[in-house]
Order: C-alpha cells, then sequence, then structure tokens
C-alpha cells in the first residue's frame, strides 16, 4: 500500500488484515477511460483511419491494463450517481441528456467488460443516490437498487461529519417566508437581482446584504482563527463562497482584495483562492492547491478563504472549512448537501469521556439546508469548537524513536503434562451485589414505559437447580478453547487434566465471596459462581498457561515486523496536551492530569533514555476476555538507562477486564524476551496508582532489571 492512504489515516483494515489486503490486485480508471466509438461515430470521422470498432476483447484489454487476463472480478463504482441505465425511449431535457451520455459511456462499459471477462459484482457508492428533481430530497427520486441507506442526516446525528449550523433567526426585517434572509440569500430581490447582472465589471460593487453576511460571517471566522493561533495550530480555517457565475465570483474576490469587507485578516489576497468550474482543469498548478488546503508544509497550508463557482470536485479532502457562503440558487436539497458537504469533513475523529466524538460544527450563510437543531438546549451558551494540534513525530528528535514489534499473535507450545500452583494463584473475589438477581420489566406502552405493570423476575426459585459441577464443567471447557489450539498431544488428555486443576481452585478459598454471609450460603455461592463462570476462566487461564508454556513463537506482520514512533500519521485533536522533551511525538495528548504529571516525571527523569505515550502508533496486545477477542493498548513506552523496555499504565482501581490485560501483557514480554530479536523488556509491566509514583516506579525497575 501507499505511504499515505486512508487505510491507515482512519485505521479501516486491522494489522492482522493488512496482509491479505496486500494480496488485491486493483486498478483505477476514470469514467472517460471507459468510452468508446460505435461503428456510427467511425463512420462519421473524417479520417484516413478507417479501422473499424474495437471487439469486446480488444476493448478489455486496454481498459483493464495489467488485470487483462482477470476474470469474475468486482468492480467499485464511486461517485455511482453518475452511472445508470437510461430507460428505453426515455424523454430527456438538455441537461439530462449531457448526463444521459455520460451514464451511457459508464454502464456501456462495464456491459462491454462483463460480456468479455464477467463482472463478479458491482457495487454503487454514493452520497447522494437520487437524480435532482428540484424537489426536496425526501422527494427525490432514489435509485431503485439501494440495499443500504446511510444519508447525510444520519451522518450528522451520529457525528461522522460536522454539524451544520444555519442562519434561521436575526434582529432584521424578516424575509417573505418568515426566515432570516441569511437563510437564502440568493433568494432576496435586492441580491439575485445583482447577482444575475451579465457583463459586470469586477469593481461593481457587492448589495449591501451580501456585505453585512461577510461581516457577520467573518467576524465569527475571525475569531475562529484567533482560537487556532492561539493553540499554535500552523493553519487557519477557511470559508467557502460559492458564486452563481463568474462575473459574480469576481466582484467577491474583489471586495476582499480592495478591504471592502469589515474584516480586514480575510482581506489578504495571498491567502484567498480564486477558482471556477474550468479554472480547475486548465491550471495543473491551481489544483495542486486546492488539494492541499489546510495541510501543512503544503502549497495550500495558508489559503483561508476559496471562491469557487462551481461545487468544487466531489471528494474534496479539506478538513478545516469553518464557514460557507452560498450565493447561488438553490433549487433543490441534493444541491444544499453537495455545497455544504464540502464542510462537513471533521478535523478529528477523538472520543469524549462518554464514547462519543466530540461535535465539530460548520457555520453557513445563504445555503438553504434542511434544518437541524443544535445538540445545545436553546438557552444554553453556544459553543465554539475547540480548536485542534496537530500531533506528528519530529525529524529532529529522531534519537528518541522508540521501536517495537508488530506481533499479529503468539504461538504457545505447552508441556505435555498440565498442573497448577495455588499457591501462586491471585485470589478471585466475586461480589454478590454485582450480580443482580432480581429484575422488574416495565412493558414499553406508546413509547413510555408503564411503571404501573411491572413484573419480577427473581433467581431464587432456582437455586436448588443449579449444580457446582455444570460451573466446573463450562469453566473447563471455556479454558480448553483457549488452549487446544497450542496443545499439540491428545485433546482429550487436555480435557482431562483441566478438570480438576479448575475444581480445585473453584473449591478453594481462593476464590472468594463478599460479603461473606453470601458465601456461607451453599445455594448462593452456586449461583454466584454460576452466573461469574467468565470472570473465574478470565482469572484462572492466565495462570495455568504461565505454569504450563514451555516455549512461544511470534507471529509478527511480514510487511511491517516493526513498529517506530517515527511511522506515526500526524493527526489533529482538540484534547489537552504537554510538551514533551525525551519523546519523539511533538506533544502528549492527555486523557487526565494524572497523564500530564507522568508525561513530566518521564522527562526529568535521569532513568529515562526516551519515553511515548502508545497513542496513534499501533501497539497492541491481543487478549481473550468472556470468550471474545479483545486489543488491549497500554499507556506508555518507556526506554530506560538500562536500555530495558518498560511498558506502565497509569490506573487507580483495578477491575477483572485490566488483571487480564497485564496478563496477556506479561506473556507478550516474555515471547518477544524469547525471541530476543526485538531488544529487552522489563518482564513485570509497571502500574501507576498514584501520580506521584513514576519516579518510584522507574528507580525499580533499574534496580531490577529484567527479573525473570
Amino acid at each position: 500500500m501507499a505511504r499515505k492512504n486512508y487505510y491507515d489515516a482512519f485505521n479501516v483494515v486491522p494489522l492482522g488484515l493488512r496482509e491479505q489486503l496486500r494480496q488485491t490486485r486493483v486498478v483505477i480508471r476514470n469514467w472517460h477511460a471507459l468510452a468508446w466509438d460505435t461503428e456510427e461515430k467511425l463512420k462519421k470521422k473524417r479520417s484516413v483511419d478507417k479501422r473499424g470498432a474495437k471487439s469486446d476483447e480488444a476493448y478489455a484489454r486496454e481498459v483493464l491494463g495489467e488485470l487483462t487476463n482477470t476474470k469474475n472480478f468486482v468492480v467499485i463504482n464511486d461517485e455511482a450517481h453518475h452511472a445508470w441505465r437510461i430507460p428505453a425511449g426515455a424523454k430527456l431535457s438538455r441537461e439530462e441528456k449531457k448526463d444521459a451520455e455520460e451514464a451511457t459511456i459508464w454502464i456501456g462499459g462495464l456491459d462491454r467488460l462483463n460480456h468479455a471477462r464477467s463482472i463478479q459484482t458491482v457495487y454503487d457508492f454514493s452520497a447522494t443516490p437520487f437524480t435532482p428533481s428540484g424537489k426536496n430530497s425526501a422527494s427525490e427520486n432514489l435509485f431503485g437498487w439501494i440495499i443500504s441507506d446511510f444519508g447525510l442526516t444520519e451522518a450528522i446525528e451520529s457525528g461522522l461529519v460536522k454539524t451544520p449550523r444555519v442562519v434561521i433567526r436575526d434582529d432584521g426585517q424578516l424575509s417573505g417566508d418568515y426566515k432570516s434572509k441569511f437563510y437564502h440569500l440568493y433568494n432576496e430581490p435586492e441580491v439575485k437581482g445583482a447577482l444575475n447582472k451579465k457583463g459586470a465589471a469586477e469593481a461593481e460593487a457587492l448589495p449591501p446584504l451580501i456585505e453585512n453576511a461577510y461581516a457577520l460571517l467573518g467576524k465569527d471566522w475571525r475569531e475562529t482563527a484567533q482560537k487556532w493561533r492561539d493553540a499554535g495550530i500552523r493553519v487557519p480555517p477557511v470559508m467557502i463562497s460559492v458564486a452563481n457565475q463568474t462575473e459574480t465570483a469576481a466582484r467577491i474576490k474583489h471586495a476582499f482584495d480592495r478591504c471592502h469587507i469589515l474584516i480586514p485578516e480575510l482581506c489578504n489576497a495571498e491567502k484567498t483562492l480564486h477558482i471556477d468550474s474550468t479554472t480547475v482543469e486548465l491550471d495543473e498548478s491551481l489544483r495542486i492547491i486546492v488539494d492541499t488546503i489546510g495541510i501543512v508544509g503544503k502549497r495550500g497550508e495558508q489559503i483561508q478563504h476559496v471562491i469557487s463557482v462551481g461545487m468544487l470536485s466531489e471528494g474534496w479532502n479539506a478538513h478545516t472549512v469553518t464557514h460557507i457562503m452560498g450565493l447561488r440558487a438553490f433549487s433543490s436539497q441534493l444541491l444544499c448537501e453537495q455545497v455544504v458537504g464540502r464542510g462537513l469533513r471533521r478535523t478529528s475523529y477523538d472520543l469524549d469521556e462518554n464514547g462519543f466524538f466530540t461535535p465539530e460544527h460548520v457555520n453557513i450563510f445563504g445555503v438553504p439546508f434542511a434544518f437541524m437543531p443544535h445538540e445545545s438546549p436553546a438557552d444554553s451558551e453556544v459553543k465554539v469548537s475547540a480548536p485542534k494540534q496537530r500531533i506528528q513525530p519530529l525529524a529532529e528528535r529522531a534519537e528518541f524513536a522508540i521501536r517495537f514489534p508488530n506481533v499479529l499473535r503468539i504461538e504457545s507450545k505447552f508441556k505435555p503434562v498440565l498442573k497448577l500452583d495455588l499457591n501462586k494463584v491471585a485470589p478471585l473475589t466475586l461480589n454478590a451485589y454485582d450480580t443482580r438477581e432480581i429484575a422488574e420489566p416495565a412493558p414499553v406502552i406508546e413509547g413510555r414505559h408503564d411503571v404501573t405493570r411491572l413484573a419480577e423476575i427473581d433467581l431464587e426459585k432456582i437455586y436448588s437447580q443449579v449444580r457446582l459441577q455444570s460451573s466446573i464443567f463450562r469453566a473447563t471447557l471455556d479454558i480448553f478453547r483457549q488452549i487446544q489450539t497450542h496443545w499439540n498431544g491428545d485433546l482429550n488428555a487436555l480435557f482431562t487434566q483441566l478438570v480438576p486443576v479448575v475444581e480445585d481452585f473453584i473449591n478453594s478459598d481462593k476464590l472468594a465471596i463478599s460479603p461473606p454471609m453470601f458465601g456461607l450460603d451453599g445455594k448462593r455461592r452456586r449461583v454466584l459462581v454460576r452466573l461469574n463462570v467468565a470472570t473465574v476462566v478470565n482469572h484462572l487461564a492466565p495462570f495455568i498457561q504461565q505454569e504450563n508454556v514451555e516455549s512461544y513463537e511470534l507471529m509478527v506482520d511480514t510487511h511491517q515486523p516493526i513498529i517506530s514512533t517515527g511511522d506515526m500519521k500526524a493527526w489533529d485533536t482538540s484534547k489537552p496536551y504537554v510538551h514533551t522533551a525525551k519523546s519523539h511525538i511533538n506533544f502528549c495528548v492527555c486523557d487526565s492530569r494524572w497523564e500530564s504529571t507522568t508525561a513530566l516525571h518521564f522527562d526529568r527523569s535521569p532513568h529515562v533514555i526516551a519515553w511515548v505515550k502508545n497513542d496513534h502508533l499501533g501497539f497492541e496486545i491481543p487478549y481473550i476476555f468472556n470468550g471474545g477477542g479483545h486489543k488491549y493498548r497500554p499507556d506508555f513506552v518507556v526506554k530506560l538507562s538500562n536500555d530495558e523496555m518498560l511498558v506502565i499504565e497509569t490506573k487507580g482501581e483495578e477491575e477483572q477486564k485490566d488483571k487480564v490485560k497485564r496478563e496477556a501483557l506479561r506473556e507478550w514480554v516474555r515471547a518477544v524476551n524469547q525471541h530476543s530479536g526485538f531488544g529487552r523488556w522489563h518482564t513485570e509491566p509497571a502500574v501507576s496508582k498514584r501520580p506521584d509514583d513514576i519516579p518510584e516506579i522507574l528507580a525499580k525497575a533499574i534496580r531490577q532489571p529484567n527479573a525473570r
């Protein structure tokens, strides 16, 4: 795969599946490449070349290129609303005929490829899978072959994109339909006539209502830009102006260049880009600027205002758009979505403490997009989107680079005879209050819970039906499934040996019940064990493996066996962060004040050569919890002054899942150290339980190096 791609940027494909992805062969073609000449077209040509139309075989060889010998391939149509089969005898308008020609070339080309090579499946992808009709999006003619619909409204509501904020009220006179005149500027009489004036000179003034709108929108842009600068963000927020015609775009550019707009920071000709629907095709250098807006170190880095006649290209990748001004007709919601969509790409995909995307917004004047209510109540203070900070490795700090093996899985070889010393097994306490024994469901009537019709489910009636032996059998079976793929001997022998090991643990005082009085009730204890078998398995299985594994074999990614901090893709965040000194990464993004203190200790400690927070690095430890596969991402990796690598976790109270993670990490370290090709790793991962215990943890790791 290329070094810069969305699979890496958005972590679309897990590391364990990337090897399969690399085995695919892909040919990318623009729809223009599917064009062919019919016999009728060839006869009209005035040329000495009188060759006939290409056969399907010749056409397939030309289009497929290196895949010319491939059959039964898959086709992915991107922006597939441009590709459809035209009904026979359909009457089309002039504009529809233009679209139909493109659709005919696209679909007709696929027909020829199918005839010559057989297409297995065609997948159509489009954000707007319907033909514009001048009606609301709900009334549009959706394509009949849609099998999955996740439209723009769903994307906004789920937080996958920014939330558009449309002007609906101001303190001036309302429009004829009792809305703010900023809602659909172009429709206002004093604006529509002025913007449709043919041959208007670029120096002709814009209508006062438009300048008023730019002053308000520009003021908000300026405040956003200041917040970004205060946060040290090197690129500015971007405003987009979409005009109805070339003359209008030129007048807008002139107004800003001459500081006719009240926001001087926006009136910077060098940071304003003026394009229209044809310029990008004619000027390659201008296209490069358009494609790199908001990207540090690229030609479009400092662009802060884009004035466009067209919609900008589909798939435009700018993430820094914060404001949009629409100065054209919007006859359908499709057109609104196309314009608004240019500003909806998020700048960050960080999750908040509740596991949701942090809200991001784009403020819009003049585009009558279907109203989306703001996340906050109407009477609450409107929050401005927090500025973003770019997180990235620094070339000048390469000496602090940290590397670790890219382990896909660990193969364990077990001893032929299993044993378990219970004295080496940590105690496990099952809290009776964590187990729900009574439930009271209520029916839902007219969307509400009817609390007058509660039912009761009580486990007490089945206490006597629960047998402890069934719990032992289930726990044994679950552990057996975890081990069987690593067992070289007879599987029956494995199961037979596991049963007494599990039984001894469950019947021992290593398994306690809290409060103790619940454990004295034999029936209740059996129920608690039965309802917590997964907890027992999660606790016991690592101790069985630790004592009985003979050797390990690392399975690393063959394409990228080692991951380095230098491989991290730059990303943006609005979370709190602190500066770093001994880290390859420029900032440490903190999920708590505790982590910021930890970062300070790392930088100041004489025992630390280099360190990094494991954020967007891809350092993951696979583990099993409650029967399912999970990935554990430790908090910090530290290179100690004795050249050992130490993994450190900051954790207050530990839950059972945390203990399972820690044991998986211990196994990972044992396997890596046994391999001996990826440096020495401290065998006991450190857990910081207080912000001030880091110095002692580091000193202890130096005093007790690689204790085995």
